[in-house]
C-alpha cells in the first residue's frame, strides 16, 4: 500500500540533509559546547554557524536576536511570560480565539492569576479585524501575541500591520510563526515584530528543537533559568545535533524558496479543485487567497471527520481533523467555531497540509479514493438521512 503523507502541519519528515548533518553530534562530535576545551569549543562554532542559519532565514539583523529552545511551545511560553515579568504593572494580554493551544492554554492559566485577557474574534474567513484589535489596546496591555499563520485553516494575519500599531502604542508583539517559518518569506528587518516563535519539525528539522526570536533592545526576562547557555536567556545543556539539523533546515528551507511556494501551492490547489469538483455539500473553510500555500481545510457536511480520516488511513493516506496537539480532545474545533462555521460541517472538517516532498501522485491518488470513501460514509451516517 502507498503512503501518502498529507499532515506536514503536524509534523514533517526530517530532510536527509538534515539527518546526514546531525549524526556526527550524535555519534563522535559529542562534547560539550560548555566545555572549556578544545573538544566542546568546536562544537559551540556548530551552534553558532546553525544561530546565523536561523536568523538569515527570517531576516534577523543580528545572530544574537536568536534563542534556541526545545519547541514552539516552550518559544511561546517564554515570549509571553518573560514579558509579563519585564512589565510587572501592565496585567492585561491581548490574543485571538484562533490561537494554538500553546498560547492560548497559557492564557487561559493566566486568567486564574489575576491578568486580564482580550480574545479577538474572526470573521467567516477567518480573519481579523484590526480595529477591534486598537480598540483593545489600554493603557497595561503588556503584550499582543497574535499568530501569523493559524495551524488548522492555514489563514495568514497581516502580522506587518499588526506589528506596526504595536509599535506606535509601545506594547510588545508577538507572533507564533511556526506553521509560516520555512514555508512563506518573512523579513524582520521590514517587519517590526519583537518576539517570533519558530519550531524545527514544521520545517524537515528534528523534534525537540525550536528557536525563539527577540529583536535587540526588547525588554526580556529568560523562561528557563540555569546556567548560563545561550548568553543566559536560556538554561539547559545545548541539543547540538537537533541545532546542528535546525540551521540546515533552514538552509534548505531558504533555498529556492519562492519556485517552492508555487509547487506546493499548485499542488494544494488542485487537491482543493478536485474534491470541490468531485464531492458534493464540500466548503472551504478560511479566505481563499490569504493562507499558507500548502493548507487546506475543507468540510465534508453530514459526516464525522473521524471516520474520514481512518478511512483515508485504511488506504495509506495521512490526514488531520486540526490541531496534533488538539487530536485528542473531544470537542469540536475552537478554530471553525469561532469562524462561525455551521455545525455540520465543522464535525467534518479534514485538514490536509503539503510539504516539498509531496508530488502529483500523491494528489491523484488522494483523489481517486477519496470520493469514494465520502460516499460510503454519507450512506450509512445518521446525519445525512
Amino acid at each position: 500500500m502507498r503512503a501518502i503523507y498529507l499532515d506536514n502541519n503536524a509534523t514533517t519528515s526530517v530532510a536527509p540533509q538534515v539527518y546526514e548533518a546531525m549524526k556526527p553530534f550524535l555519534t563522535e562530535e559529542y562534547g560539550n559546547p560548555s566545555s572549556m576545551h578544545t573538544f566542546g569549543g568546536k562544537i559551540k562554532k556548530n551552534i553558532d554557524s546553525a544561530r546565523a542559519s536561523v536568523a538569515n532565514l527570517i531576516g534577523a539583523n543580528d545572530v544574537n536576536e536568536i534563542i534556541f529552545t526545545s519547541c514552539g511551545t516552550e518559544s511561546d511560553n517564554t515570549a509571553i511570560i518573560g514579558t509579563l515579568r519585564s512589565y510587572p504593572d501592565k496585567k492585561h494580554i491581548i490574543t485571538t480565539k484562533v490561537e494554538h493551544p500553546a498560547v492560548l492554554s497559557l492564557c487561559k492559566y493566566l486568567e486564574t492569576q489575576g491578568y486580564r485577557l482580550t480574545y479577538l474574534d474572526v470573521n467567516t474567513d477567518g480573519l481579523l479585524d484590526l480595529n477591534e484589535l486598537k480598540s483593545a489596546i489600554g493603557y497595561d496591555t503588556a503584550i499582543i501575541s497574535i499568530m501569523h499563520a493559524n495551524n488548522e485553516t492555514g489563514v495568514l494575519f497581516p502580522i506587518d500591520e499588526i506589528a506596526e500599531i504595536a509599535r506606535l502604542r509601545g506594547v510588545v508583539f508577538h507572533t507564533d510563526a511556526v506553521q509560516s517559518t520555512g514555508k512563506i518569506n518573512l523579513d524582520m528587518k521590514k517587519i517590526p515584530v519583537d518576539l517570533l516563535s519558530l519550531s524545527g519539525h514544521k520545517l524537515h528539522a528534528s523534534k525537540g528543537v525550536a528557536a525563539l526570536y527577540v529583536r535587540k533592545g526588547t525588554r526580556f526576562s529568560p523562561f528557563l533559568i540555569g546556567g548560563h547557555q545561550e548568553q543566559g536567556r536560556r538554561g539547559g545543556t545545548e541539543n547540538v545535533a537537533s541545532i546542528v539539523g535546525l540551521g540546515v533546515a533552514c538552509e534548505l528551507a531558504k533555498k529556492n524558496m519562492n519556485e517552492e511556494i508555487m509547487r506546493v501551492k499548485n499542488l494544494r490547489d488542485k487537491l482543493e479543485g478536485g474534491i470541490v469538483e468531485k464531492i458534493s455539500n464540500v466548503r472551504v473553510n478560511g479566505h481563499k487567497e490569504k493562507r499558507l500555500p500548502n493548507t487546506t481545510n475543507i468540510g465534508f457536511e453530514f459526516i464525522e471527520g473521524e471516520s474520514i480520516l481512518l478511512k483515508l488511513d485504511e488506504k495509506g493516506i495521512a490526514a488531520s481533523s486540526g490541531s496534533a496537539c488538539t487530536s485528542g480532545s473531544l470537542m469540536p474545533s475552537h478554530v471553525l467555531r469561532a469562524m462561525g462555521i455551521p455545525f455540520t460541517f465543522i464535525q467534518g472538517s479534514i485538514r490536509f497540509s503539503l510539504s516539498r516532498y509531496n508530488r502529483e501522485e500523491d494528489i491523484d491518488y488522494t483523489l481517486e479514493h477519496l470520493p469514494a470513501i465520502i460516499k460510503l460514509l454519507r450512506s450509512i451516517s445518521p446525519y445525512s438521512k
